[in-house]
């Protein structure tokens, strides 16, 4: 829960200060996430920017049935009052979205009341319900509690932590089931400690609507091999079992160098993620959590819902219904994506240093995400491999 990726350390890089600043006027005929719908709202994202640009805040009617979704620990208040403040500042002081904060403990009286002087929008505590945050009857304990020792030999990252399979199971399979998020269609997960260096004029919630996407991510890299040895196996048992859940138009070219029979370990970092909680609570979805759980990857090895996310997301949707958020700057430990175009970052007021960008890393998976949906990258990328 909240718990940093340690491993990737190694891709360390020094982050600018946070600051925001007012967006210009006229950003509204400057920017857009790409593709656009009509939409039946009388509403738009030009009227977002301007209403962001003078400091208006949007009109509850026209606001999305979404949320900020969090998981965190009372421990990790002054991480989170961080978090909170640059998703304020950036985005949601003229949204006023509201935000779930959920806890396999109850939240203190203090981290309820900081968070919820912080956030415009209404705040929601939840607690965990103690079978989504346990060990399912299938499961050798005995068995698990060995693999956790040898992982932990092995220095595996979490490998020795309880807590952390948790954690990527309720991730994995249980936050959108949770009854405070059963009444909103989109969430955006916030974990503490994560910055956005650049103004977020325009409402991704609306854009996903309206352009009908399920899921969305600004950060993608290669996972750890040795914490997800049988997840690919599982996966092609599910889609053996299941093929009408596979989309005919999938991301298969993301996640495999040669057409499904190995997975490539690429997968789209989940500690920021803009998607649909409808397609998560899909029978397809679900399905699929549920050969993976049964299968007990989740605590015979170490299996984190980055990758699950991203498997379930490249096969189950259509390419299309993806998408990379350039625009939204974003930096969780250890890693930044900031807009590779100087027009964007200057139109965004972005606070980061390009040259930190992780898009065109050879570590990065961003560049083939770019190449299976035929896309060009932007102006400037050779500068930041």
């Amino acid at each position: 829960m909240a718990l940093g990726p340690v491993r990737y350390l190694l891709f360390a890089v020094t982050v600018s200060a946070f600051c925001a600043i007012p967006i210009p006027e006229q950003i509204g005929s400057k920017l857009n996430y790409g593709s656009s719908s009509s939409s039946s709202s009388s509403y738009s994202q030009s009227d977002a920017a301007a209403a962001y640009s003078s400091n208006k805040v949007i009109p509850a009617a026209d606001r999305m049935n979404a949320t900020f979704v969090t998981l965190a620990r009372n421990s990790d208040l002054w991480e989170m009052v961080k978090s909170i403040r640059t998703v304020e500042d950036r985005f949601n002081r003229n949204y006023h979205y509201d935000w779930v904060f959920l806890n396999d403990k109850p939240f203190d009286d203090e981290f309820i009341k900081i968070t919820s002087a912080l956030v415009s929008g209404e705040t929601h505590y939840g607690v965990i319900p103690k079978e989504h945050w346990s060990y399912p009857e299938w499961i050798d304990q005995e068995k698990a509690k060995k693999v956790r020792q040898e992982m932990g030999e092995k220095k595996i990252i979490y490998g020795d932590s309880e807590s952390y399979r948790h954690m990527c199971r309720y991730e994995s399979g249980f936050f959108f089931r949770h009854p405070l998020m059963l009444n909103y269609e989109y969430y955006w997960r916030v974990e503490p400690s994560i910055e956005l260096y650049c103004d977020v004029p325009l409402d991704p919630f609306r854009f996903m609507k309206e352009n009908n996407k399920k899921y969305s991510f600004t950060l993608s890299l290669y996972e750890y091999y040795d914490t997800i040895p049988t997840l690919w196996d599982t996966t092609q048992k599910f889609v053996g079992e299941h093929p009408e859940h596979l989309s005919s138009d999938n991301s298969m070219g993301f996640l495999s160098d040669d057409g499904g029979k190995t997975y490539n370990k690429c997968h789209f970092w989940s500690n920021f993620e803009v998607g649909s909680l409808e397609w998560l609570r899909s029978k397809a979805y679900i399905d699929y959590f549920e050969t993976l759980d049964h299968a007990g990857g989740f605590f015979y090895e170490r299996w984190g819902d980055a990758p699950v996310h991203s498997i379930a997301a490249g096969l189950l949707l259509d390419k299309d219904q993806i998408h990379f958020f350039d625009e939204i700057g974003y930096y969780h430990v250890p890693f930044t994506h900031c807009p590779t175009e100087e027009k964007k970052r200057l139109d965004l007021r972005c606070s980061c240093n390009p040259s930190e960008n992780f898009d065109w890393k050879g570590y990065s998976c961003t560049s083939r995400y770019f190449q299976i949906n035929n896309l060009d990258k932007p102006k400037g990328y050779e500068a930041q491999t």
